[in-house]
Parts: structure tokens; C-alpha cells; sequence
């Protein structure tokens, strides 16, 4: 193994320079952009202030220009010499992580998250060009002005980074100061042993005292459909871009009123972005409640037809638990023929980063606008086309085939404690903004009334950032459902996307108390 490991990386090699040698250019700033800062010790720090069009930085370009037929050639000698390699030495086992699906895990020890608030437009400048110089910096918030931002920042950047935000007089306070600890504390473990003894005594092993693995989940939906079965029917509308089915479960007395019309339907989904695990959490404890404790929310059962997909991105959300805690995107690879050489470089380098599609970017409505990126390698990747990923495609094929019934649109996220009305692509108001306005007051003051959390009220744009090619906004505006809403979950920060499992009853009785009124105030009027 040590020779083909020696022979790969020769190989590759020959490949990396054939193609880029010949056509390599460099262009770092613009004049205009030459801030730098030195710190210190003297050593040349930040030199960038970006700005932004179409998602792409102007601050700093890699300009590889047109790769040549003879470089594709090498590559696709490389492509061979790799099943070759395979076929002497055994199956895909020993190839390289940054080749397949099965990277090595991501560890986070030492990571400090730091939350910044910028006060002016210069300083959101200064954090947003952070990313550009800081190899594996990653933005839990975006920076926007007079909104904190949460940043995790990688151990050898962590002094660089303060440094650079106190000379730059930018606000921030250090949230967590090793993020592996708080993600090896965050969910408790299960062993096997309590498993049995679960599925021997309940015929499933969900808890809502730990974040499940897809699996268990959808062990538990199908225990609903077999103990519930005259109220349950599990409905697989399609699979991930890896397979997975995607699982919707309905939840119904009967599809007509007593009145013989037929019922409105409510729809909420869960997961769509990986690493926000109370979201599928939360999903699952709503379906829980409504079936079985059905005697108890009897009434909002039998006023509306329920459909709930409690993971929208189960490869993501796998992918988060086995190798990357904080993965985002789906897992798709969208490497097409024509761009063959550029991508197998780009992820030799930076490896899974460029996997994956950000699902609440991919919606075919005012898609790749603002606060989405055309680049692979961002986490807010809106995906070479809109509905790109399978997963979208499904759950809009399905949401379209009923978009008449459908009266209610949530689609849970985390974190941030806000529940979000449309449009998130710009600061104009929806023509019957009041009314989702006021039925969004009824949700979040019944939540309240539950634990005393706040939520804030009021469209991403004023409250976050703008975003478009979200799936709230698609929802009212391709679909037509009246009251479409997007619910960022506990908390406002203190743990971020590492709440821990402790906090999943009492986020998940919130927000059905919230669900449970705004659904009787729309579609059970009762």
C-alpha cells in the first residue's frame, strides 16, 4: 500500500503541473484594496478589504485561466491509473478521503467561537474579508450592522483574529473557548444495551433525551404507521442525492370535513441544513404529540391533514453526526465532464468543502440573487440550478401536487430564536403583510407563554439578512400557500448549533404550543 500510495501522489502531480504550470497567473488586491495591517511582530496581516458581486470577492482572485487539453489528458490518465490501482490492490478501500464520501473525521479541538458586532459598514467589511484570509473559518451568523455575528475561528488564527478586530475597534466577546469539548458534551451516548431493552419495550429506540441518528427516526415513523395505522401513513416521495429515502409521514382522521369539504393541510419539514440538529429534534417531538398524544391535541388533528418530513437532508445531517459537526449542505457532487480538471484540483485541495448544495438556496424562486453564492466551496452554495438537488425537487413536486390545501408552510432551522416571515429576498413587505404578521404574533406569544423564551417577530432582511432561493419564500410565492414561515429554534446563541440534548423537551413543548396556535388560528378554526 505504501507504493501505490507513493505511485498515486507521483501521478497526481505529473497531472497538477501539466495543467496548471503553463497557464498560472496570480492577482492578489486591487490598488484601491491594499489595506494591510501589521501585527505585532511585523508579519503582514488582512490585507483585504472585498467587495462583493455575484458572490464572488474582487479582494482576492486565483486566476488559473483555461486549462488545456493536455492537462485533461493527464487527468484522465490519473482517473485511470486510480481504477487500476483499485482493481490490483482491491476495491475504492484505500482511496484517498478527498476522493469519496468517506472523509476522515473533523475534530474541532481548540476552536474558540467568537461573537463580533459590527458597528458600521466598514467593520461588516473587516469581518466579512476574515474570510478570505482565514483557512477554515466558518461563519455560524452572518455579519450584518449592529447584529452580532458568531464566529468559529480555527486555534492557530485565534490571536491573529482578535488582534485584527481590536485594532479594526470591532466588539467581541468569546462564546466558547473549545469547541470539542462542547460537541463531545452535547449528546449523550446510548448503549447498546439500552437500546435493546427500548426496542424490546417500546418497539423503538427515540427518547428526545439525545439527538437520533436518520435511522432511528425513521424506526420510530415506522412504529407510528403500524401502531397508528387509521391515523398514520408514511409516504416516501423521493430519495437523496445518496439514496436515502425521504420519509413523510401523514398525519389524518380523513380527508373531509364534517361539512364534506376537503380538509386544509398544514406542512412543516425539518433538517434542511445539516448541522442544526434540534430542527429534526423538534420535528419529531411535534410528531410525537400529535399522534400519540392524540386525545390531548384531538383538534388540530382532526381540523387539517399533516405532513411532516422531519429530515429534508439526510445525507447532510449524516454526514454531520459521522465526520463534519458543523457540515451545512447536502452531499451532492455536481463535477460535470466539461469541468472535469478544475474540480478534481479544487477538491484535491480543499476536499469536501466543495461537496454540496446549501438546500435553502436552491429554490426556484428569485434564485442565486442575493445571499447565495455561486462558488462550490461556500457554505451558502445555491447550486449550479435551481431545485439542482433532489431532495428540493422532491419536496416541491410534492408541495406543488397539494399547494392548494396547503395553508400553513413551516420549515424549522436554528439557531437565532426568530420566527421569520417573506420575503427574505428583499426588504419590500409581502402585499398581506399584517396578516402574517399578526398570525406569526399569535405563534410566538403562545411559544412565550410556555418557558418565557423570546422570539423575535419580522422578515430576515431587518432581523437577519437578506437571502433568496429560500424555501419560505418559494412556498408564497411559486406555490401560493398564504402563511409561510421560516422558525430559527433555540438558543440566541449561547451554545449555537451545540444546544444541548438537555434542551430538546422543553424547545420541542415551545414550539408545538406555538404550532398548535397558529394552526387552529388558520386551517382547524377551532
Amino acid at each position: 500500500m505504501w507504493l501505490y500510495s507513493k505511485l498515486r501522489s507521483a501521478t497526481f502531480i505529473l497531472a497538477l503541473t501539466a495543467s496548471i504550470m503553463p497557464y498560472y497567473s496570480v492577482s492578489l488586491f486591487t490598488n484601491s484594496q491594499k489595506m494591510y495591517i501589521e501585527n505585532s511582530v511585523g508579519h503582514l496581516k488582512y490585507g483585504v478589504r472585498s467587495t462583493r458581486t455575484s458572490g464572488v470577492s474582487e479582494g482576492r482572485v486565483f486566476n488559473f485561466g483555461s486549462i488545456s487539453s493536455l492537462g485533461s489528458y493527464f487527468v484522465k490518465f490519473y482517473s485511470y491509473f486510480e481504477s487500476g490501482m483499485s482493481l490490483l490492490w482491491g476495491s475504492d478501500g484505500h482511496i484517498d478521503d478527498k476522493w469519496d464520501d468517506r472523509s476522515k473525521k473533523v475534530y474541532y479541538k481548540n476552536y474558540q467561537l467568537l461573537r463580533v458586532i459590527p458597528r458600521t459598514d466598514m467593520q461588516v467589511d473587516d469581518v466579512l474579508a476574515l474570510r478570505e484570509e482565514i483557512e477554515g473559518l466558518m461563519y455560524w451568523t452572518e455579519p450584518a450592522r449592529n447584529h452580532s455575528a458568531d464566529i468559529l475561528i480555527p486555534p492557530d488564527s485565534v490571536t491573529d483574529v482578535k488582534q485584527f478586530l481590536q485594532i479594526r475597534g470591532v466588539e467581541f466577546v468569546v462564546l466558547l473557548k473549545d469547541v470539542q469539548k462542547a460537541i463531545a458534551s452535547q449528546n449523550p451516548s446510548m448503549s447498546r444495551q439500552q437500546r435493546v431493552e427500548l426496542r424490546t419495550n417500546k418497539g423503538h429506540d427515540m427518547t428526545f433525551q439525545r439527538y437520533h441518528r436518520y435511522s432511528d427516526m425513521l424506526r420510530y415513523m415506522n412504529y407510528l404507521s403500524l401502531k397508528y395505522p387509521e391515523l398514520v401513513e408514511l409516504l416516501i416521495i423521493g430519495k437523496s442525492s445518496k439514496g436515502q429515502p425521504l420519509k413523510v409521514i401523514k398525519i389524518s382522521t380523513g380527508q373531509r370535513t364534517k361539512d364534506g369539504n376537503i380538509k386544509p393541510a398544514v406542512w412543516i419539514d425539518g433538517g434542511m441544513h445539516a448541522r442544526e440538529w434540534i430542527s429534526p429534534a423538534v420535528v419529531m417531538y411535534t410528531l410525537k404529540q400529535l399522534v400519540e398524544n392524540f386525545k390531548v391535541n384531538r383538534k388540530v388533528v382532526e381540523g387539517a391533514d399533516w405532513y411532516i418530513l422531519p429530515v429534508s437532508n439526510p445525507d447532510g445531517y449524516e454526514y454531520s453526526h459521522t465526520t463534519d459537526r458543523f457540515w451545512r449542505k447536502t452531499r451532492s457532487n455536481h463535477e460535470s465532464q466539461d469541468e472535469e480538471t478544475s474540480r478534481t484540483l479544487t477538491n484535491f485541495f480543499w476536499g469536501e468543502s466543495c461537496r454540496g448544495v446549501d438546500m435553502n438556496r436552491n429554490w426556484n424562486f428569485h434564485w442565486g440573487e442575493v445571499g447565495a453564492s455561486d462558488d462550490p466551496c461556500h457554505e451558502t452554495y445555491a447550486g449550479p440550478r435551481p431545485f439542482s438537488e433532489p431532495e428540493t425537487r422532491a419536496i416541491s413536486d410534492f408541495i406543488m401536487d397539494r399547494k392548494d390545501r396547503i395553508k400553513l408552510y413551516l420549515t424549522m432551522h436554528a439557531y437565532s430564536q426568530m420566527w421569520l416571515v417573506p420575503w427574505g429576498y428583499t426588504s419590500k413587505k409581502t402585499g398581506d403583510y399584517d396578516d402574517l404578521m399578526n398570525m406569526g404574533r399569535k405563534a410566538v406569544d403562545a411559544l412565550n407563554r410556555v418557558s418565557g423564551t423570546q422570539y423575535q417577530l419580522g422578515p430576515s432582511p431587518s432581523l437577519l439578512y437578506p437571502t433568496s432561493g429560500g424555501a419560505d419564500d418559494w412556498a408564497k410565492g411559486a406555490a401560493g400557500i398564504k402563511y409561510a414561515y421560516t422558525v430559527e429554534l433555540r438558543d440566541d446563541g449561547t451554545y449555537g448549533f451545540l444546544l444541548p440534548a438537555s434542551q430538546i423537551v422543553a424547545t420541542g413543548k415551545e414550539t408545538f404550543a406555538a404550532i398548535k396556535a397558529i394552526a387552529r388560528a388558520i386551517v382547524c378554526k377551532n
